[in-house]
């Protein structure tokens, strides 16, 4: 019986181990998602005040 809990025991430390070291890779890749997404956000802001900058030269294009 007492075989069976130290083995049983041994089985939980290890799955923790595994689980520990999954949320570990999951906190760094959230981490790198979060990070992309910022840097997306600020490339288009910046894309979005070019555009603002070119919309009334073409609005006012001699061609049309």
């Amino acid at each position: 019986m007492l075989e069976d809990l130290q083995e049983r025991v041994m089985e939980l430390e290890i799955r923790f181990s595994h689980q520990s070291q999954l949320l570990d890779e999951l906190n760094e890749e959230l981490t790198d998602c979060n990070r992309r997404i910022d840097r997306l956000r600020i490339d288009n802001q910046h894309l979005r005040e070019a555009v603002s900058t070119l919309s009334p030269a073409l609005e006012e294009s001699p061609d049309e």
